[in-house]
């Protein structure tokens, strides 16, 4: 019997996104690294947050994040 072929995990992805207990794919927000001063209080404030991918964009993910 032949071997199942392993699929390879994306480097990038790994580090970027989670499975919620739900299968959902939660990601952490943008632009809250630099240049902080100048940025609007709200949108820092909703960068704080995680968010949850779309259903369109999570198939897409969780191919490249097979073992997660």
């Amino acid at each position: 019997m032949a071997k199942k072929v392993k699929v390879k995990t994306h480097s990038g992805a790994k580090k970027r996104f989670k499975l919620t207990a739900n299968g959902k794919v939660k990601y952490q927000h943008t632009n809250k690294r630099h240049r902080l001063t100048q940025k609007d209080t709200k949108r820092k404030r909703i960068a704080r947050g995680a968010g949850v991918a779309d259903v369109t964009n999570a198939p897409t993910i969780k191919k490249q994040v097979p073992y997660l």
